[in-house]
């Protein structure tokens, strides 16, 4: 066969599958060489389909073959088989036998092939073998004799991939069909061309009755693009108002949102132009302003939006772009849509510098399996997922993941790094050589971004946009944000210098060092406070109960101290680091390299925000108990104490309790929230769990900022209701701690302020994961937030009757 055409960096290709099968007899197809084995939809059994066999026998003999020798029995599949086997038998028939058969023989062999609508993709594989061969076929045989396949075929046509499967020829619009700028097309008059291609043409025009500008997409009545494209009403995506048919001109009008500040290619080509010192927000706005100037038209002389945009640094501008173009690919996501063509060329600016998204044209469900062939992969080469690449390459297609979601925040990651830097992440080919093939390109995507590349970061580059880059970029998608949403808020963290600094401390500070120290500080930050109010609880109840008490009876209760402390101590610590397990294990583990599940990671996440929480209840719930066990000691020993002296018991206990549960509770949340939490935010994603947990958290740090008060209150009510007498040893000890309760509700309290503005910025960043539509449901589940609809496919062929 020919050796295949390059495309250029930036040339959207796609390819198509070689069958197309009804629902109830899909099967995992193959090209040749590649796996032939399908599943059953019923049974769930593996069966093999004869491709393989058949290729072998082609190869080996290089003869024709009887195709009934190679279908399986089972009548459900057998069918998609023969559709398998017909697809390399055109081949090999016409590009290696010399011996060609056409489609009717097949028919007139198989008569099982007109049981149900003939797949456009047969139908073009026979053209494109024909015309490989050297043939003079031309598309409107195949547009005419196949009249119900014949909107697939053109789009087939249209979206080949040049050198896979032979480059695909122009379907200019009818002779009859001559555009041009003054003219009147029903309700609107064209002003002026904005583009055009091999199979459409765009003017800008003026839709007469509405006396607004639109834009006006002209081209063959083929494919579901206005379908696709009018179900998708985002503010970050170009939108389709109407389509008009004119029969006559054998055309149609797509009528679409007029976007006129240009493209991100725009700006891509000034951010090279421009040194990386001088690069800010304005460099966005300048950019719209000259497409604005070449076109005639006039910027707007107040814009809140410009306004932002120009006060933001360049990498600030990067992230708030693609914080607007990750909710745009959540909300097409979540009506089932791919874009599968990410690129700068495709994203237009509005004159207030708002990105949209625009040409869906290969997009069509929301999830596309390569080794099933149930959908097109496609896109260009430059921005394309490895996945997307192997799916166009022949020796990677038959292993190649499925593409969704992923791949386009591939390409998004891809793009914005690009706007970024001014080069892309990868050297897909020497400068001045030939393009790569997408699987030289596949090869080079497998070794990540290139170093010379990261060396082009901008020195204000902060270290949060540059991991979001970074996991965006990852070679295997289960390593990539795994949904626009969860995109949308890390491009929203980046935007917080709060939040992002949290999350993405400087090498070497002090948040980076104390990080490495969780276990011992858990420790010390339960075990000192709870060692102070033990030692005031015994020498307070010592001068006032202890010591009136015989001396046989101060002993045992020396003794249940002993034993008591003991006991607790051991048990509480026990208790605290298996509670808290979580949060000191899997921070640890990260930072060794290791992998952890999401969910591993949600629920450490959620067991960092609660360290304090679950370490001061496991302590507050062990002096609970002593609280009992004592005075029964003390019945026991003593046979009962004075019933005053169970008021100072009491307040003893209740001052120990506080400080308990205040000091180490604070202390804990401030070092979670400061050094532990963060770590994990930066290796997972941020859900709608984290938000609900972050302002759980927010209310239960003002109510232990009441414990913490009422230790000194309680210090001033035993002054004033216990009876100590002035100038005894019990009276010093409560002015002690009225004194040190105050000093230390002072620190406590600057620790609140802290740990309230951390968990307020971190708070922002959830809400600000979903620009429309998405932020009012950051509290629901995730399995009752925005419903996904059913994913679009193209409507099966029907039989032509040929």
């Amino acid at each position: 066969m020919d050796e295949p055409v390059r495309p250029t960096s930036d040339e959207t290709i796609a390819s198509g599958p070689l069958t197309q099968v009804a629902p109830d007899t899909a099967l995992h197809g193959s090209s040749i060489g590649s796996d032939t084995t399908g599943t059953h939809p019923e049974s769930g059994l593996v069966v093999d389909t004869g491709v393989r066999r058949l290729v072998a026998d082609w190869e080996t003999t290089r003869s024709p073959s009887d195709l009934t020798d190679y279908l399986p029995d089972a009548a459900a599949i057998r069918r998609a088989a023969l559709i398998d086997l017909i697809m390399v038998d055109l081949e090999y028939r016409w590009l290696r036998g010399g011996q060609p058969k056409r489609i009717a023989d097949y028919c007139r062999e198989f008569p099982e092939l007109l049981a149900e609508p003939l797949p456009p993709e047969l139908v073009y594989e026979e053209f494109r073998v024909r015309r490989a061969s050297g043939a003079g076929v031309e598309p409107s045989e195949y547009l005419i004799g196949f009249p119900l396949q014949a909107d697939r075929f053109e789009w087939l046509l249209e979206h080949d991939l040049p050198g896979h499967r032979g480059a695909p020829v122009p379907i200019e619009l009818p002779e009859n069909t001559e555009f041009a700028a003054g003219q009147q097309l029903d309700d609107f008059e064209l002003v002026a061309e904005l583009g055009h291609g091999a199979f459409a043409r765009v003017f800008l025009a003026r839709q007469l009755s509405m006396q607004r500008p639109v834009a006006l997409k002209i081209s063959r009545n083929v494919g579901t693009e206005p379908q696709t494209l009018a179900q998708l009403d985002h503010p970050y995506i170009v939108r389709v108002f109407d389509q008009r048919l004119f029969e006559d001109r054998q055309v149609r009008v797509l009528v679409m949102e007029y976007v006129p500040g240009g493209t991100l290619l725009d700006v891509v080509k000034l951010v090279r132009a421009t040194p990386p010192e001088l690069r800010s927000g304005q460099l966005l706005i300048e950019s719209i302003d000259k497409v604005l100037a070449r076109k005639g038209e006039v910027r707007p002389s107040e814009s809140s939006v410009r306004a932002e945009i120009a006060a933001l640094s360049w990498p600030e501008t990067v992230a708030w772009i693609g914080m607007r173009l990750a909710d745009a690919l959540e909300y097409a996501c979540a009506h089932g849509v791919l874009h599968r063509d990410i690129k700068p060329a495709n994203v237009l600016l509005s004159v207030e510098g708002v990105p949209k998204l625009a040409d869906f044209n290969v997009s069509s469900s929301d999830s596309v399996d390569p080794a099933g062939r149930s959908g097109f992969v496609g896109g260009s080469v430059a921005y394309m997922a490895p996945e997307q690449l192997a799916a166009v390459s022949p020796e990677w297609a038959a292993g190649a993941a499925p593409v969704d979601t992923r791949s386009d925040i591939y390409a998004l990651g891809v793009m914005l790094w690009e706007l970024l830097t001014g080069v892309r992440p990868f050297e897909d080919a020497p400068a001045g050589g030939p393009q790569a093939s997408p699987g030289d390109v596949l090869a080079i995507r497998r070794r990540g971004v290139d170093p010379a590349a990261r060396t082009r970061l901008p020195a204000d580059c902060p270290a949060a946009l540059r991991r979001v880059l970074m996991t965006s970029l990852a070679f295997e998608p289960a390593d990539r944000w795994s949904s626009g949403r969860k995109l949308a808020r890390q491009f929203a963290l980046c935007l917080d210098p709060h939040a992002r600094d949290l999350v993405d401390p400087r090498p070497g500070s002090w948040r980076s060092t104390l990080s490495r120290w969780s276990l011992p500080i858990l420790l010390a930050a339960i075990g000192i406070p709870n060692l102070l109010a033990a030692g005031y609880n015994y020498y307070y109840n010592r001068v006032l109960i202890i010591s009136d008490l015989s001396p046989e009876a101060q002993d045992h209760l020396e003794q249940v101290h002993l034993l008591v402390g003991g006991l607790a101590f051991p048990l509480g610590a026990f208790l605290i680091l298996y509670w808290c397990r979580l949060a000191l294990s899997v921070p640890r583990g990260l930072r060794r390299g290791r992998r952890y599940e999401p969910e591993t990671l949600a629920r450490a996440r959620t067991a960092t925000l609660n360290l304090g929480h679950r370490a001061v209840v496991v302590a507050f719930v062990l002096w609970v108990v002593a609280g009992v066990a004592y005075p029964i000691a003390l019945q026991a020993a003593a046979g009962g104490i004075p019933s005053h002296a169970y008021s100072h018991l009491i307040a003893s206990l209740a001052v120990c309790g506080a400080v308990a549960v205040a000091y180490p509770f604070f202390i804990l949340t401030f070092y979670a929230v400061r050094c532990v939490y963060p770590i994990l935010l930066s290796h997972g994603e941020i859900g709608s769990a984290d938000g609900r947990d972050l302002r759980s958290l927010g209310r239960s740090i003002t109510r232990y900022l009441a414990v913490a008060a009422s230790v000194p209150l309680v210090g001033v009510a035993g002054l004033s209701f216990v009876g100590a007498e002035p100038g005894n040893a019990v009276n010093a000890t409560v002015r002690a701690l009225c004194i040190g309760g105050i000093l230390a509700f002072i620190g406590v309290y600057q620790l609140f302020r802290w740990v309230e503005g951390d968990l307020r910025a971190l708070t922002r960043v959830v809400s600000l994961g979903g620009s429309r539509g998405y932020a009012a449901d950051i509290d629901a589940p995730e399995s009752v937030q925005t419903p996904r609809r059913e994913p679009q496919v193209s409507p099966p062929a029907v039989p032509t009757g040929r």
